[in-house]
């Protein structure tokens, strides 16, 4: 049978000479098929496009549709790598041309041609995944795998997500993948390289598929179904993906896994995966709550598209309004979730398949399912129609006459009868949907409106995305809104709670413990109202709540000793290095939450709250030290001599941080000559270290599921950023006396030994103490201090009138002077205080405690200022907590007096900086 003969239907050209353009392209075309190409090109300025490119091979292959697609398909298999690019683009092309005139013609049902579109999307996601997977095993970027596992892509698959999953692709449909890589097939020491393999590959395939080039596109990529996207990498591993769905998956997760299909790559792999969350996605009880979801769902996405309210045609969008093909969806697969688990039967991807299986299973009435079927498929032919006009992924009918009058020719239809058929179509959807779909009772509210247009966003935010949660929080929220209204600024306090309610991932249990202990609540408003830097750590980290509900929370501060022995204690219960590094992080951020809270609540001013801190870091670095060198001589060995030292530089060596300070640190080792580790994977010397440090590095700051301790800078070792990441003791001495320059001998005036072996640790600090004895006379060290003071002046200016740290006369200036004091001094303090105390002499009595009285001033301001915005500090942009909370710290009645002050202590201690530094002064 000819083409021509199968047909059933044909377009009508809006424009007719655009239609006679397209058949000036096919000339030699059969002539029953002039109708079909004239109203096609008459009606879609895309496929009057494809014609004109593709007229030849159109004319050629017409007649046999079937042997078109699967040479196709076939010709992608084959693509090299070098042609995926230009081979995909000619194969959608021509796909895209095929398919369109088989269904204006109603030569294939709409089956036959979203599936040819989703076969096509299937070859060319395969093709690339196995091609770039080869590439990197080529260049030997996917450690243990040779050229034989490209067949299988080294274990990465993609799965394909709604309509392509269902092998229901509309005509210009994005792709929903999720990529996933097979773990088990590397070493776990491979893991990281293996990961990164997989993600270059993900993000050049994403490429290949959706960049518009010469010949047009492929297929837009959405890789933004997978877990945590806006956090998580775009190729995860199986387990990785697995724990997600296990512990937090939601249940329009569990709505889209109906749909999934392992579709490109290692197929028995992604099938494998797909069966592990089987418990996630089809529960074993009969799921009720999956309709409140559902409902919630689609009235969330009517306002966030505004597509409430009554029917009108014109930019009506038939996917997602009102008795549109979502509706159908949403019906199907809501009865799918509930009876699913006790029903296998009930597990089908496609929409109408899912309706005759809850037919049989007697689920829905027969008559109902035949009617939304029905619906469905002309939905369906409308958007195809919408989207063939352009190429536009759209769903929305026309908003004017002449877009109406377009659609109307295309669909073969007159305008009146077309938009009858659409209204009672779309009608009857809504009439068989809606009444499922019951609404619950309204979110429990106070009597008043108070910050209505707020709270009504709440029910979209991840915490609330389950039905406990919801259903807990109704319970808290009049309690809540009451103390947020007690508040000193009760706008101010529920914008900043809203900002923590929308950055926590999960509700459930958080809401659980403040329900259990609602003295909780209270902290939170308080927080809100004053910290939004610490209510928005707090919205990553809520499990620090639970350490509030502990007797001791609000105990005094324990020595270094104490804290040393908490930490241990901590960590002996836990059995792999893993799990010991994600309970370090988890142990530190309570004991971080109880200094931010007692310094806001004012148990601790700004100075201990720095100190707490300093100690803090000190005690996490000491304390995972061990963990991370065991870890490390399991695969390396041990060297000879007495290991490596860590040592505290900058504002930790100074014993003074605050909440949101990185840490400075770097390495000296001590080895008995240059040999190697005898460890299973031996190291030579200068490498063991070096990797020793990365290890240490990356035990601190490393994300992991309880998030990173501490960012790490190592640019104070030994010739910074050039230098090896650790040094030998011997070499660093050296280095410190015959090549540092005076910066770095400052800079050891702060350096202080945390862990390590104890002699080893006396070794180098008498080295340091050495080193700094014979520097203090140096000639130069006050011009160099001078120009390195002018340098930093012009490099990093302050960042306005209330920057505590930068400028003349404020901290990093103050402290400049405390270390060039200490230096000349040849001391070996290394906090600020005794630093301005032991340069008295050179030093007036006066000036040291004025610089003093300065520092604990800017001090003070800027440690509030890290607790409480985490950024730069302009009181203008503070709450009224905030700006008590400064004022408070500071001891300042407004803020006024504070600038007033600031500005008098930077002028006073500017200018005595710049007298010793000048050398006008003898300190007398």
């Amino acid at each position: 049978m000819t083409f021509a003969s199968r047909m059933t239907r044909a377009p009508r050209a809006f424009d007719p000479d655009r239609g006679a353009d397209g058949l000036a392209h096919v000339q030699g075309i059969d002539a029953g098929l002039h109708v079909l190409i004239h109203g096609a090109a008459g009606c879609s300025p895309y496929l009057l496009g494809l014609v004109a490119v593709e007229g030849a091979w159109l004319t050629e292959n017409i007649n046999t549709p079937e042997a078109a697609r699967d040479a196709i398909l076939a010709d992608v298999v084959q693509l090299s790598h070098a042609d995926l690019e230009q081979g995909l683009r000619t194969a959608k092309r021509r796909m895209a041309l095929l398919v369109a005139l088989a269904d204006l013609g109603g030569v294939w049902p709409l089956e036959t041609v979203t599936r040819a579109i989703t076969d096509l999307a299937d070859g060319a996601v395969d093709i690339c995944i196995r091609r770039l997977v080869a590439a990197e095993i080529a260049r030997g970027k996917l450690p243990g795998m040779t050229e034989d596992d490209a067949q299988t892509a080294a274990g990465m698959v993609a799965l394909s997500m709604g309509k392509q999953g269902a092998y229901e692709l509309n005509y210009s449909s994005d792709i929903d993948l999720i990529c996933l890589f097979d773990e088990t097939r590397f070493d776990p020491d491979d893991y990281h390289d293996a990961r990164a393999a997989f993600i270059r590959v993900t993000r050049k395939m994403t490429a290949i598929l959706s960049d518009l080039g010469a010949g047009g596109y492929v297929f837009r990529t959405d890789l933004r179904l997978r877990p945590d996207a806006s956090v998580t990498p775009v190729c995860l591993s199986m387990e990785t993906a697995e724990r997600y769905y296990e512990s937090v998956g939601r249940t329009w997760e569990r709505a889209a896994y109906i749909k999934a299909r392992a579709a490109a790559g290692d197929i028995a792999a992604g099938e494998g995966f797909l069966k592990t969350l089987t418990p996630f996605v089809w529960r074993k009880h009969l799921d009720f709550a999956a309709i409140q979801d559902a409902h919630d769902m689609r009235l969330r996405i009517r306002d966030h598209k505004g597509l409430g309210g009554e029917l009108t045609l014109p930019g009506h969008n038939m996917k997602l309004g009102r008795g549109g093909i979502r509706e159908i969806e949403f019906f199907t697969q809501t009865r799918q979730l509930i009876a699913g688990g006790r029903d296998p039967s009930l597990r089908a991807r496609g929409t109408c398949d899912g309706l005759d299986a809850l037919v049989a299973a007697g689920w829905v009435p027969d008559d109902t399912a035949q009617t939304l079927q029905t619906h469905y498929r002309a939905h369906r032919e409308v958007e195809h129609r919408l989207q063939m006009i352009n190429d536009a992924q759209t769903h929305d009918l026309p908003p004017d006459d002449a877009g109406f009058d377009r659609l109307a020719a295309f669909m073969g239809m007159a305008r009146a009868d077309l938009e009858r058929d659409l209204r009672d179509r779309l009608d009857e959807v809504h009439t068989l949907t809606e009444g499922f779909f019951a609404p619950g009772q309204a979110d429990v509210a106070p009597v008043d409106d108070f910050g209505e247009e707020i709270t009504a966003r709440w029910l979209t935010y991840p915490a609330l995305r389950s039905d406990r949660a919801v259903r807990i929080f109704r319970r808290l929220r009049p309690e809540l809104m009451s103390r947020l209204q007690e508040a000193a600024r009760p706008d101010e306090a529920l914008l900043q709670f809203d900002g923590f309610l929308a950055g926590l991932p999960a509700g459930v249990q958080l809401f659980s413990l403040f329900e259990a202990n609602p003295q909780l609540t209270q902290l939170i408003v308080d927080i809100a109202a004053t910290a939004p830097a610490l209510a928005q750590y707090l919205s990553q980290n809520a499990s620090v709540f639970d350490a509030v509900i502990g007797g001791d929370f609000f105990a005094p501060w324990p020595d270094v000793a104490g804290l040393q022995a908490s930490f241990d204690a901590a960590l002996d219960g836990v059995g792999d290095y893993e799990g010991r590094l994600d309970m370090a992080r988890r142990w530190a951020k309570e004991w971080h939450f109880r200094i931010g809270v007692h310094h806001l609540r004012g148990l601790i001013d700004g100075g201990a709250a720095g100190r707490q801190y300093a100690q803090l870091a000190q005690v996490v670095v000491a304390g995972l030290w061990p963990h991370v060198l065991a870890q490390f001589e399991a695969r390396h060995g041990q060297v000879q001599g007495r290991g490596a030292a860590v040592i505290a530089m900058g504002s930790l060596g100074a014993g003074r941080l605050n909440a949101m300070s990185d840490l400075d640190l770097i390495v000296i080792y001590d080895a008995d000559g240059n040999g190697e580790s005898d460890g299973p994977k031996p190291l030579a010397t200068r490498a063991y270290f070096a990797r020793l440090t990365q290890a240490l590095v990356t035990a601190l700051s490393a994300q992991m599921p309880e998030g990173r301790l501490y960012e790490v800078d190592m640019r104070l070792r030994p010739s910074g950023r050039a230098g090896p990441v650790a040094t030998s003791l011997t070499a660093f001495e050296t280095y410190q006396r015959s090549e540092a320059w005076t910066w770095e001998h400052l800079a050891l005036t702060r350096a202080r030994a945390i862990a390590g072996a104890p002699d080893l640790l006396a070794d180098v600090e008498a080295a340091r103490l050495s080193v700094l004895a014979d520097k203090a006379a140096g000639e130069t060290v006050l011009a160099d201090v001078a120009d390195m003071r002018a340098r930093i002046a012009a490099a990093k200016p302050p960042q306005g009138a209330w920057d505590a740290k930068i400028g003349a006369g404020r901290l990093q200036d103050i402290e400049l002077l405390a270390q060039t004091a200490c230096l000349r001094a040849g001391c070996g303090e290394t906090g600020l205080d005794a630093q301005l105390q032991a340069g008295i002499g050179w030093l007036s009595a006066a000036d040291s405690a004025a610089l003093a009285q300065g520092y604990a001033l800017f001090w003070r301001l800027q440690a509030a200022a890290r607790l409480l915005t985490g950024g730069a500090l302009d009181p203008a942009d503070l709450g009224e907590g905030g700006v008590r909370f400064i004022l408070r710290e500071t001891g300042m009645e407004n803020t006024d007096a504070l600038a007033a002050a600031m500005a008098e202590a930077a002028e006073t201690s500017g200018a005595i900086i710049a007298r010793y530094l000048e050398g006008t002064t003898d300190g007398a």
